[in-house]
């Protein structure tokens, strides 16, 4: 399919439900409003066309940025091209979802985390402790830098609270997954979500809610679930 095809099968999808759903959320025109599940079913017809995906990305419309995130191949984005991106993620469903999927699978999974994690950029941040977490979610443990994620499970201890909005929900986030998917780390991220207890984010006007880290950790155990890896973080 062209470009041009693709816009006018968003077009065809989108809905004014779906357009004011998302806008409540942090989305802004231009935009469909086309539901994920939607989209998944285009990746059938896009496929790994990477020139097509990046034109996508480019059109600055958000549902077409987010379908190119689903239809990419992680493995052929170059750093710069991931670098443009995250720049251009202005909300919290691509930057924490999209493209931190994409930059985890990508070769450049943890260097840009790093770099991302210490923006002074609340959503660049919030994408670069997203990346890091969905790369720990597909990763082997004995690959993992256990040393850095224990001190990084020690820094959200001592500031989450003091943290930027969204930077405290994907803070949120990293410790349940470390507490899920790392089972040389479970038991700390256990301790550490419940030392940070209730984590406050201001979701606007919508029914989000946070989730209690250590509800979810013990939810995941309970299914027997510890440790089992993903074998994609693109959703």
């Amino acid at each position: 399919m062209t470009l041009d095809e693709v816009m006018a099968r968003l077009e065809e999808l989108g809905s004014e439900q779906t357009k004011k759903t998302l806008s409540k959320h942090g989305a802004r025109e231009p935009f469909f409003g086309v539901k994920v599940g939607d989209m998944k079913k285009l990746v059938k017809v896009v496929k790994k066309d990477r020139e097509l995906a990046l034109a996508l990305y480019a059109t600055g419309n958000t549902d077409a940025m987010y379908l190119a995130g689903l239809s990419i191949d992680p493995k052929s984005m170059t750093k710069d091209e991931l670098q443009a991106w995250a720049g251009q993620a202005y909300w919290y469903m691509l930057a924490e979802f999209a493209v931190a999927g994409v930059a985890a699978e990508s070769p450049y999974a943890l260097e840009l985390a790093r770099e991302w994690m210490q923006s002074r950029d609340e959503m660049l941040a919030a994408c670069g402790w997203s990346t890091y977490a969905n790369y720990m979610s597909i990763t082997p443990d004995e690959q993992l830098d256990l040393a850095e994620i224990a001190d990084l499970l020690e820094q959200i201890r001592s500031t989450i609270h003091q943290e930027r909005n969204r930077v405290r929900y994907v803070m949120n986030g990293f410790v349940i997954t470390v507490g899920a998917y790392c089972f040389p780390l479970h038991d700390t991220a256990v301790k550490v979500a419940a030392e940070i207890g209730k984590v406050h984010v201001d979701v606007g006007q919508t029914a989000c809610k946070v989730p209690l880290a250590t509800d979810y950790i013990e939810k995941i155990e309970s299914m027997g679930r510890i440790g089992k890896k993903k074998a994609t973080c693109i959703c």
